[in-house]
């Protein structure tokens, strides 16, 4: 490679600066550095000009940017506003209800009791005293879970049918007289 004449730097520095100072985009600007100080370009033998032009385009790449962000500060959200609050939850009719109920019973001494919604079939049926072949124990009234077969078959775990198995539980846990309400999900 031949050195270029103190003269000839300066031509290109200049040609450099003006292509620079007429660059409008960051992707100019990119194209520019590519064309004037990648490894192919004009100056990159020249490591003072190019350490100016470097500083130079940082400071073209920087002004390109504030211009921008002024431009968007139009549609800036002040920061500074009061937050709007929150919508604040409410309990469903149904809740409301069952909490109210619970609360009468409550006060004539009634204990409320909640308990599994998946149920042995043993505490929905056997002990209230439904048989084998009530219809109630059908497939289509009833939602068995094969999770706990008998050996013969059978199924032993069920979605609960009503929520009495959970006095048959009450009943088996305490001695008499026992005042409880059961409130809860039942799946038919």
């Amino acid at each position: 490679m031949t050195t270029a004449s103190p003269d000839a730097i300066a031509a290109l520095r200049e040609q450099a600066l003006e292509a620079l100072e007429g660059a409008e985009t960051l992707e100019a600007v990119e194209a520019w550095r590519v064309a004037n100080l990648g490894r192919s370009g004009a100056l990159t033998q020249v490591n003072a000009a190019k350490a100016q032009l470097e500083e130079r385009m940082a400071a073209r790449r920087a002004a390109i940017e504030v211009a921008r962000a002024d431009s968007l500060a139009g549609d800036a959200i002040d920061v500074s506003l009061p937050g709007r609050a929150p919508g604040m939850g409410r309990l469903h009719p149904s809740t409301m209800v069952i909490r109210e109920i619970c609360g009468i019973f409550q006060g004539m001494g009634f204990q409320v009791v909640e308990g599994p919604e998946v149920e042995w079939d043993r505490y929905n049926f056997e002990m209230l005293n439904i048989p084998q072949d009530h219809p109630a124990r059908d497939m289509f009234d009833t939602f068995w879970l094969d999770a706990n077969r008998t050996a013969d078959g059978g199924f032993t775990t069920l979605l609960r049918t009503h929520t009495s198995p959970m006095q048959a539980r009450v009943m088996e846990a305490q001695e008499p007289p026992g005042r409880v309400i059961v409130p809860g999900k039942c799946y038919r």
